[in-house]
């Protein structure tokens, strides 16, 4: 005979368990899930023809000493004009990151790394604004505000990851001021992580700095707020903060290396004025209208609905307005900074997600296309190798290899990275790494050649260059096709070879 007394316990134990598959199922083909998927689509379209940087490469070589040799290099050994000019790894783990992801499964393992660093810090945005306003589909709105000022930096560098960092700081200080302050201590997990990664980690410094600042005020003016926090809350930042400063110095080089982002800023003028992408953003552009529609909205919803603009987020407007304006590369933070506050004050203006209303159905159907088209997004290899000849000497390297050309070679500045990559056996005259060469006094003397400042000859002759692989549009090709003593010996659709024809004679 069944033992009936157990029936209703197996029968609730049942159902239990459908529910709890039930909710599952829900979670994973929810409205809110289905918009994250899509930001992932979003992603991978926006980068999947993104395989153009001229700096992936030398951080993609700098990977492979480190998982070579075992150590982590303090000192230039890729340049013949830096006589070993001492550097700061700071970004050490990336790259060895972005090296793993290449040691897999080549170009495509660093298209793979990109496509799914893009997606999650869409995806993290969003989730960023969805704590900031409670709704799932303003966040969205944000989500979107963030990839367009991202789009400045989507690329196969640390830089990704380092902004990555920044939404999981504010994540976790949204968590420990408004569920629990223990959320803090991950914040020198994230620090000691962050300062191998990349130099930002010293904007998240000044982020949670204003933070603890704004949280020993309590006031109102107007729409204008200060809530005081909780006693306790406060001093749990602050230990963390503490903390974290301490974590920061886990790193190869020590106080160095924790000064970097500094010595960036206020020591290497040549790099912030003459790299494009360190110049004042263009306020005519897209990026720079959008940037000023964001500001204008957020002021605008302050004074026509009265909504409440906090005094920490005032402050971070001000920063990232001011890292937005001042250099076009960090526009990409003032998006990440900028979007939380804009959703929380759009939370209303929307009816927000209801999960009793959701139709998972449609959002499966949907979820499924959209990873059908993340899947036939994403380049081949065929479409990879096609990205890298059009955008690097690839011929050129080619030709200097068989022929045999000797050094010492000048080598077009966006060039410099490939060749510290694929051609290693030939020093380079200059690469992307403007610090080491500010740092070593070289890049000013690059510079005045580059822009016909100084006489082309006196540069060939001091570092007695016997070729010179340029950009095909460069200015000095038509420059050294003047001068009797260089002539062309390759051209391609993207680099020009010029080889000394006069032994001994380097005046040209």
């Amino acid at each position: 005979m069944q033992d009936s007394s157990k029936a209703p316990a197996e029968f609730g134990s049942q159902a239990s368990s459908h529910s709890g598959s039930m909710n599952a199922f829900q979670k994973v083909f929810s409205f809110p899930a289905m918009l994250a998927v899509l930001l992932a689509v979003l992603a991978v379209l926006t980068v999947r023809s993104r395989f153009d940087d001229p700096d992936m490469w030398w951080h993609l070589k700098m990977g492979d000493v480190i998982w070579t040799t075992h150590s982590i290099p303090v000192t230039d050994g890729f340049s013949y004009t830096t006589n070993h000019q001492a550097s700061i790894p700071h970004e050490w783990l990336s790259q060895l990151m972005i090296f793993l992801a290449y040691k897999g499964w080549g170009l495509s393992g660093l298209m793979l790394w990109l496509c799914l660093f893009s997606a999650i810090l869409l995806i993290a945005g969003y989730g960023l604004c969805t704590l900031y306003s409670g709704n799932a589909k303003v966040a969205f709105v944000g989500a979107i505000s963030i990839w367009l000022f991202a789009t400045i930096g989507l690329s196969v560098r640390p830089q990704l990851l380092g902004y990555l960092m920044l939404i999981v700081e504010l994540t976790l200080i949204h968590l420990g001021r408004n569920r629990n302050p223990r959320w803090f201590f991950w914040l020198p997990v994230l620090f000691v992580v962050w300062v191998n990664c990349h130099g930002s980690f010293f904007l998240g410094f000044v982020v949670a700095g204003i933070f603890l600042f704004g949280s020993l005020f309590n006031f109102r003016s107007g729409s204008l707020v200060a809530p005081r926090w909780e006693p306790h809350c406060r001093r749990v930042l602050a230990l963390a903060m503490s903390l974290s400063i301490a974590a920061v110095f886990l790193n190869p080089v020590g106080l160095k290396q924790v000064l970097y982002p500094v010595d960036t800023m206020l020591h290497q003028p040549i790099n912030l004025s003459n790299v494009q992408e360190w110049q004042p953003t263009q306020m005519t552009e897209a990026r720079g209208v959008a940037l000023l529609a964001v500001l204008l909205s957020t002021f605008l919803l302050v004074v026509i609905r009265r909504s409440d603009l906090f005094w920490d987020e005032l402050l971070l407007l001000v920063i990232g307005t001011w890292l937005g304006v001042s250099h076009a590369r960090t526009m990409f933070a003032f998006g990440i900074l900028a979007a939380p506050i804009l959703s929380r004050q759009l939370s209303t203006s929307w009816e927000g997600y209801n999960a009793e209303k959701d139709r998972i159905w449609p959002n499966a159907v949907l979820i499924g296309i959209s990873l059908l088209v993340v899947v036939l997004a994403f380049p081949d290899g065929r479409n990879l190798r096609k990205q890298v000849e059009d955008q690097s000497p690839v011929k050129a390297v080619e030709f200097i290899k068989s022929n045999h050309l000797s050094g010492p070679m000048l080598n077009e500045f966006v060039f410099g990275g490939y060749l510290i990559w694929a051609a290693p056996e030939y020093p380079v005259m200059v690469d992307g790494r403007v610090d080491v060469y500010e740092w070593s006094g070289f890049i000013g003397e690059f510079r005045d050649w580059a822009t016909l400042h100084s006489d082309p000859n006196s540069l060939l002759q001091k570092y007695r260059v016997n070729f010179c692989l340029l950009d095909s549009h460069s200015p000095m090709v038509r420059t050294l096709a003047l001068l009797h003593a260089w002539k062309i010996v390759y051209s391609d659709n993207n680099s020009v070879i010029f080889v000394r024809t006069v032994p001994g004679n380097l005046a040209g």
